[in-house]
């Protein structure tokens, strides 16, 4: 099992989205690589914390690649977005993949390389390394399963049938 995490702007969708996906066995949201330990959703969408919302992924490697994982990433946001995806605007929303392992992020950075072929402005997802991570509160946990019609950036459609648990 492997861990990636995701910033992707508002982590419902994100994680409403991966979640679905074969060969991903959890998933969790919360706030990563920011200014303070343990910061409250308020702290983060007031700016009092500088952390991204991020969805964790745990998936196994031979059932889905972090390759096939990060064209996933790509299918739902707009990697030139700077501080943005969809309706959503600020730090918080920034569009970034964190890594635990040094291979995550030659992989992500090759992908990324190749993907910019295909965009004429400048993609802006970052790679980073994961400094810290924080597990958001209870009610944003799987909160499109809870609030099946809560805002939602992503098309949760674009998981095709075959890509499915």
């Amino acid at each position: 099992m492997k861990t990636i995490v995701f910033a992707g702007g508002c982590f419902w969708g994100v994680e409403a989205y991966f979640k679905q996906l074969k060969g991903v066995y959890d998933t969790n949201v919360g706030y990563a690589n920011g200014n303070k330990e343990n910061p409250s959703y308020t702290e983060v969408c007031n700016g009092v914390a500088t952390h991204a919302e991020v969805v964790k992924i745990d998936y196994e490697p031979k059932e889905i690649s972090l390759e096939k994982l990060l064209e996933h990433f790509f299918r739902i946001i707009d990697p030139t977005s700077l501080n943005r995806q969809g309706n959503d605007k600020g730090i918080q929303y920034r569009s970034g993949i964190y890594y635990t392992e040094l291979e995550t992020k030659d992989i992500s950075n090759k992908f990324i390389a190749e993907e910019q072929k295909n965009y004429q402005k400048p993609i802006v997802v970052s790679v980073e390394p994961l400094k810290d991570f924080y597990l958001a509160e209870t009610y944003h946990q799987d909160y499109l399963d809870k609030n099946p019609t809560g805002y939602c950036h992503v098309d949760l459609g674009l998981v095709k049938d075959e890509e499915k648990k």
